[in-house]
């Protein structure tokens, strides 16, 4: 029986990284993957597949109004198989780096389905057979799967959740998405510049419930301009499906109705994968749906972790990753520096980008702050105003008392980009003064960033 230091359950962002950083620290790694190739969830069916997606709905928008700018092009019109080969071939192209750094850190990969017999020992089954491998760590890195209504299940063709959407087909003429978060505005956001009639349907009150509610308005309010039909404080109670179309049943605040659309996307969270884990058996404490950890990503069985999707910690790529690598170090024994899980950033890269970290404002209220606000719109800067897309602002959340930085959070052009900025502000504790006093350069859309600074004294420059 072979035998490692340790053994990564999956190799998702989390897990894939995990298995890199054991393999610098010299560690005998081994990772098991059920499906047969590497990349997890992320690679596959979520975070690059989609974005792949979403750059062909911007470059599509940007051809149409490039006229405006002097160049004219005529006659752009979309073929959805060449997208999907164009996605496709960018995750094949990630998927050959993963195996290949699985090689340069001398990763010894499995395929098949890991499941515990022991603390120390996992079984694998795979194609040809079953084998067992022990390990002194385990790292369980299993991921999450789409949720599923119970009234509205999945049928692959006119029903169909975010892994079924990403399958190479046509672009429907209406689209209704159920769940406002980030992964349903993303896909609305596409289907809409692909020439979709587009329904994004929200049970709460407002689109991306997380997010600051400044945000979510300005969302709503520019998926509106481009033509989305937007429904907040809104349950589907029925779906009827036919051959071509599906009839929803929409209860709102003003009563019932109905609405008829070619294809549905249901977008209402996800699940933690343990299915056939065999977690039960060797004592694997639950924190409900998610597997309990402590600060350091260690279960209750001492030489077991877990990271990523399964613990209830943020569902996102970037936390995984970092969970991996923090879970590494400390069965290690090196010194770790653990989460700060509100100086994770969130991003939605629908089109206008929102993004945030920290506290929103109504957070900060509510956790005792005496609170005062920056805010500067993209529409006063020339960078914006060059690229075409002014729609937005850069927000600003500040301690009165203690001038430091609570939270910051963006919609509009590269939000997602001009984060970065604002996490690194919010992990080192940074007080407003020192972002005004930071020197940006111009012209540049971080520039919102200090305008923004300036703001929460009342002092902003340009408006």
């Amino acid at each position: 029986m072979k035998e490692f230091d340790v053994v990564i359950i999956g190799s998702g962002p989390g897990g894939y990284v995990a298995a890199i950083r054991a393999g610098i620290l010299g560690l005998k790694t081994a990772l098991i993957e059920k499906d047969p190739f590497l990349g997890g969830t992320c690679l596959h069916r979520g975070c690059i597949p989609t974005k792949a997606l979403l750059h062909t709905a911007e470059l599509f928008d940007e051809i149409k109004k490039s006229a405006s700018v002097g160049i004219d092009v005529s006659g752009a019109t979309l073929d959805i198989n060449r997208i999907h080969a164009y996605k496709q071939g960018v995750v094949d192209k990630m998927a050959k780096g993963i195996v290949f750094l699985m090689k340069k850190r001398k990763v010894e990969v499995f395929q098949g389905l890991g499941s515990f017999v022991d603390v120390n020992t996992i079984r694998i089954a795979g194609a040809g057979g079953a084998e067992n491998i022990r390990a002194k760590y385990v790292i369980i890195a299993t991921g999450s799967t789409p949720a599923h209504l119970p009234h509205m299940k999945p049928n692959g063709s006119t029903i169909v959740d975010s892994d079924m959407i990403l399958k190479p087909g046509d672009i429907p003429a209406s689209l209704a998405v159920i769940g406002s978060g980030a992964v349903g505005t993303e896909f609305a956001s596409v289907f809409a510049s692909y020439g979709s009639d587009v329904h994004l349907i929200e049970l709460l009150p407002r689109l991306l419930p997380i997010e600051d509610e400044e945000c979510s308005a300005q969302l709503e309010r520019s998926l509106k301009a481009r033509g989305l039909k937007c429904y907040t404080s809104t349950q589907v109670t029925e779906a009827q499906v036919t051959k071509n179309d599906v009839t929803l049943t929409l209860k709102k605040p003003d009563g019932t109705t109905t609405l008829d659309v070619a294809r549905v996307l249901v977008a209402t969270g996800r699940r933690p994968v343990l299915d056939g884990l065999n977690h039960e058996a060797v004592g694997i404490a639950m924190n409900k749906r998610f597997v309990a950890v402590d600060e350091f990503m260690r279960t209750n069985v001492p030489n077991i972790y877990a990271i990523g999707d399964v613990v209830a910690t943020p569902a996102l790529a970037h936390v995984a990753t970092r969970e991996g690598i923090l879970a590494v170090d400390h069965l290690a024994g090196k010194h770790v520096q653990t989460i700060n899980y509100l100086a994770v950033p969130n991003c939605t890269y629908s089109h206008p980008e929102v993004a945030s970290v920290g506290l929103t404002e109504k957070a900060a209220r509510d956790a005792g702050h005496d609170v005062r606000v920056g805010k500067f719109p993209f529409s006063a800067l020339g960078k914006a105003t060059i690229l075409q897309d002014t729609t937005g602002f850069v927000k600003i959340v500040a301690d009165k008392r203690y001038d430091e930085v609570l939270g910051v959070h963006i919609i509009g052009p590269k939000a997602t980009e001009l984060i970065a900025e604002a996490t690194l502000g919010i992990k080192l504790e940074t007080t407003v003064e020192e972002v005004a006093n930071t020197i940006h350069a111009h012209p540049t859309l971080a520039e919102a960033m200090l305008e923004a600074a300036h703001g929460v004294y009342g002092e902003a420059i340009h408006i």
